[in-house]
């Protein structure tokens, strides 16, 4: 239908080709577009497509103020200025609007948002005669404190001071941003640290990284979950996989993860910093080293036991501060601690000789000293007993290696003697009988004296000579304990 230039820019004409497609594409709710479309009045609500319409203009509204209130706050005292008019939504029915109404659609400026306080002229005061005001005025200082407040970061929440034309004094105001930028802060802080740290029974990104390696490569063939939490580590088991030429892997393994925060070890440098074995790599100013370190040195310790014949985990692989071992105990459950397990009479005296014979092994054959040995360190497994967690293992001949030895000594008597062993020797006697020394002291003050004095000679003999001499060994061999 052909017709003129002056129709076709109608607008009435416009909103009749709207009303045909619609009720073309809508026949069942013709009835209710013959009428006015949106009135204060008269609006059907039964119509889920007048309702989705009332729904979309609200939604526009919303969005355009959005974009409105972006503006401003990009362009805001500037003379060059954006604008995101072309992103605006078109509203073709509003006719709940009158004249008096600002217009949606030409509009910048939100009526429901205050107005940013003025800002002061260069010549720092506003005003003529007695109604002078200047930048230093109480009421203008907060309010463009308040303002000001805009500038925090996105996670401190401000509120709409503005809108509620709230004045802040310079001294709020400053106390304000110092806690915003003490929060900001916190908040990088500990996000680093929860990425960089292992935590209770979970490990950092690196780590995570590391155990997938080991999966992927074959070695390992899944990791079930963590079976063990302690001060320095976190242990999880896995199912081993393909064996290679060089290396068995056994069918179950114990991952033994050390913990990357150092709040574990600050007290621990004294078992690694005089380890003639470490001694030369240790720094205080790296700890992240210090803990690869410790990981190494729980390495080293199993190979000597392990050669020595000594119950102990088996080592698989050291990666960084990841050690995967040979896992004691059956179908995912670790084997008892000694201190947990109830044994009969006749085991727990096989478990106290074995326990010595395995101390004595410890002093003489792998030259070590287990350092924290306790019944919490001690595993009772296919009828023995098993070493664990030697990290802090020592040489006989570290300035505190006596000193860590007589602290096993009394730990081992004083549990088998209240377990009800009366072939259990006390510390003293357990000690001379480990270390082949003869100390005849009659009390126990007298008898750390000595073991100090002979550290403190053995000190002196490293001084004078440059390398480790045991410069109190005894007349022979300790006597071996058998049942």
């Amino acid at each position: 239908m052909s017709c003129s230039l002056a129709d076709v820019m109608s607008e009435q004409l416009a909103k009749e080709l709207q009303l045909e497609e619609e009720n073309a594409a809508f026949p069942e709710v013709v009835a209710v577009a013959e009428g006015p479309f949106i009135t204060g009045e008269n609006v059907d609500t039964s119509s889920d497509l007048m309702l989705a319409q009332m729904l979309q203009m609200e939604f526009d509204r919303e969005y355009d103020a959005q974009l409105r209130r972006e503006e401003k706050k990009i362009n805001g005292d500037s003379k060059v200025s954006i604008s995101f008019e072309n992103y605006r939504k078109v509203h073709p029915y509003d006719s709940d609007s009158s004249e008096d109404e600002v217009d949606w659609q030409d509009t910048r400026h939100d009526p429901y948002r205050a107005d940013k306080p003025t800002t002061t002229p260069r010549k720092g005061f506003i005003g003529k005669g007695k109604d002078i005001t200047t930048k230093h005025d109480e009421v203008v200082c907060g309010r463009k404190n308040t303002a000001r407040m805009e500038n925090f970061a996105p996670e401190f929440q401000v509120g709409d001071g503005i809108g509620m034309d709230l004045k802040l004094s310079n001294q709020v105001f400053n106390a304000l941003k110092q806690h915003a930028y003490s929060e900001e802060r916190r908040s990088a802080r500990l996000h680093e640290k929860k990425e960089h740290s292992t935590a209770e029974k979970a490990v950092d990104p690196k780590t995570r990284l590391l155990m997938y390696k080991m999966v992927n490569s074959g070695m390992l063939e899944t990791i079930t979950g963590c079976i063990s939490t302690g001060k320095e580590s976190v242990v999880f088991h896995a199912y081993g996989g393909n064996a290679t030429e060089d290396k068995v892997i056994p069918p179950e393994c114990a991952i033994k993860v050390f913990k990357t925060t150092l709040n574990e070890f600050k007290n621990r440098d004294k078992y690694i910093k005089d380890d003639y074995r470490f001694k030369d790599r240790f720094s205080k100013l790296n700890p992240r080293k210090i803990i690869r370190m410790w990981a190494e040195k729980e390495m080293h310790n199993l190979t000597r036991m392990q050669n020595a014949g000594i119950p102990c985990p088996q080592v698989v692989i050291l990666k960084k501060h990841v050690l995967v071992m040979s896992f004691i105990g059956q179908d995912q459950v670790p084997a008892p601690k000694l201190k947990d397990v109830t044994l009969s009479s006749e085991d727990m005296k096989k478990a106290y000789y074995q326990v010595l014979n395995m101390m004595q092994q410890l002093y003489k054959e792998c030259n070590l000293v287990h350092a924290d040995l306790s019944e919490y360190n001690m595993l009772w497994h296919d009828g023995k007993v098993w070493l664990i967690d030697v990290s802090q293992s020592v040489e006989p001949t570290h300035p505190h290696g006596l000193e860590f030895l007589f602290r096993d000594c009394r730990n081992v008597a004083q549990f088998f003697q209240k377990a009800g062993v009366a072939e259990a020797l006390n510390e003293r006697e357990l000690f001379n009988a480990v270390s082949g020394l003869n100390i005849t002291a009659d009390n126990e003050v007298d008898f750390q004296a000595e073991i100090e004095a002979l550290e403190k000679m053995n000190e002196d003999h490293v001084q004078n000579h440059g390398k480790k001499l045991s410069v109190f060994s005894g007349d022979g061999d300790p006597p071996i304990y058998d049942e």
